[in-house]
């Protein structure tokens, strides 16, 4: 069976334009035309990747970008015309995986739509025995990260960071080598997207236990302390 897409875009014709494209790539596509549309399609459908526009009528693509968190890992691709960073930035906090920015090369969607779900079938699976440091305790068989005696909630990708990070503990990894092993080697997007990942497990450690672990180490990387 191909790979179901759902595009979430108000202009018919950039709808039009990435429903071709994909389509003749070999994938299934469904549109949606609004964010409530987007929302309730995702539920249904139960897609493998949703491209998603910020700016939409209604409920706009941050809000449904949390409520598609709250309710899975579905890969989210953010489309914007903003070049505001910040905004950018938002949607990655929300729960975005990447994003690409308006005007954007059909083929280049493409390739990175292809990248994406390449990743996610031959992504290496995480060794089960669970990970123990004085205030963490990971537990990959069952993607469960604690800090002290809180369970974090964590996605997908800032779990396999966490515990990259967690399983080099000491160690300094700069932000290639973090992008290939949370995201793969054909990852297509900018180091940016590390530094949010980052902030936002660095945060939800430092709310559970008082200490954000995650240091940063100018101009190379980050890495995690835990004695």
């Amino acid at each position: 069976m191909p790979d179901r897409i759902l595009v979430v875009e108000d202009e018919r014709a950039i709808q039009t334009v990435i429903r071709t494209y994909l389509e003749s790539a070999g994938y299934e596509v469904h549109l949606a035309m609004s964010g409530q549309e987007g929302l309730d399609l995702a539920r249904t459908l139960a897609p493998a990747l949703v491209i998603l526009d910020l700016m939409l009528p209604g409920m706009d693509g941050l809000e449904v970008t949390a409520r598609l968190r709250d309710e899975s890992d579905v890969y989210i691709l953010m489309l914007t015309a903003r070049s505001e960073e910040m905004d950018r930035v938002a949607g990655l906090r929300m729960g975005a995986d990447d994003y690409l920015t308006k005007p954007f090369s059909p083929r280049e969607l493409v390739a990175r739509v292809e990248a994406i779900l390449r990743r996610r079938r031959n992504g290496s699976p995480l060794p089960a025995a669970e990970l123990q440091l004085p205030h963490l305790r990971i537990a990959p068989d069952r993607v469960e990260a604690y800090a002290g005696d809180t369970l974090l909630d964590l996605t997908t990708t800032e779990f396999k960071l966490l515990f990259e990070l967690a399983d080099n503990a000491g160690r300094v990894l700069t932000r290639e080598q973090i992008i290939e092993r949370v995201w793969g080697d054909d990852f297509y997007g900018t180091d940016r997207i590390v530094d949010v990942y980052v902030g936002q497990v660095r945060r939800k450690i430092e709310e559970a236990v008082g200490t954000p672990l995650i240091q940063t180490v100018r101009g190379v990387g980050y890495k995690l302390i835990d004695a």
